[in-house]
């Protein structure tokens, strides 16, 4: 798989999680203090993240970076 692969599976994997938990975007941005913008290209695939503002997603989806991951591959 490539980055771009990786980073669009990444995004995917957010938002479907994101969406289990019933919040927009912009409520669930203001959840884990992120600017709504930055998390929606993050969303999309179009952004590489640093490790702590994957903490951030998934502490605001009250799952463990393993969970995350556990589907992405």
């Amino acid at each position: 798989m490539n980055e771009n692969d990786f980073l669009k599976k990444f995004g995917q994997r957010i938002k479907e999680l994101r969406i289990e938990t019933g919040l927009s975007q912009e409520k669930f941005a203001l959840k884990i203090e992120m600017d709504r913008t930055y998390f929606s290209s993050v969303e999309a695939g179009r952004r590489n993240i640093s490790i702590c503002n994957i903490k951030k997603f998934t502490d605001g989806l009250g799952i463990s970076l393993s969970d995350f991951f556990e589907n992405i591959n």
